[in-house]
């Protein structure tokens, strides 16, 4: 990928995310968040302080992501676009040859994990709907049972 690809894309990443700063900067939110959060939330109101700042962000009137993305998040990914993609560039090369190495075990893994899925959703499906007992075709056809207050009359007729 070269670095005028990379420009292209990020000029419509910029235009994706001006129609919807909240998406992204909530997207880096949230991978901030992923790292940080065993640690943060010992710190006491740590969840409503949470809550007020997602708010915030939605917050049409208040335009919150639109502000934290261009004061903060569009500068950083601008200064560091060369390092970012030869970051992206070295993860895609390494997972490429990944992938071309392990072909095998990857088919394998899929074929396995589809047949435990279905196996599972077989079972759940079994569990909400239980068959009806299928008749025996070779069984001899019988009455249903009759209570007792039918048998007594028909022994008084």
């Amino acid at each position: 990928m070269c670095v005028c690809e990379v420009g292209q894309i990020l000029n419509l990443i910029i235009v994706v995310v001006t129609q919807a700063f909240d998406c992204g900067t909530y997207g880096s939110f949230s991978l901030a968040e992923v790292f940080a959060d065993k640690l943060l939330s010992w710190f006491p109101l740590y969840h409503h302080v949470k809550f007020a700042f997602l708010v915030w962000l939605q917050l049409p009137s208040a335009n919150g992501a639109k502000n934290l993305y261009m004061s903060h998040l569009r500068p950083f990914l601008l200064k560091h676009q060369a390092i970012l993609d030869q970051i992206v560039d070295f993860i895609y090369s390494q997972l490429s040859k990944f992938v071309s190495a392990h072909q095998a075990k990857i088919q394998f893994a899929k074929t396995i994990s589809l047949e435990i899925l279905t196996s599972a959703y077989q079972f759940v499906r079994g569990m909400m709907h239980p068959m009806q007992k299928q008749p025996n075709p070779n069984a001899a056809i019988e009455a249903p049972p009759r209570r007792i207050e039918e048998l007594e009359s028909d022994k008084e007729d």
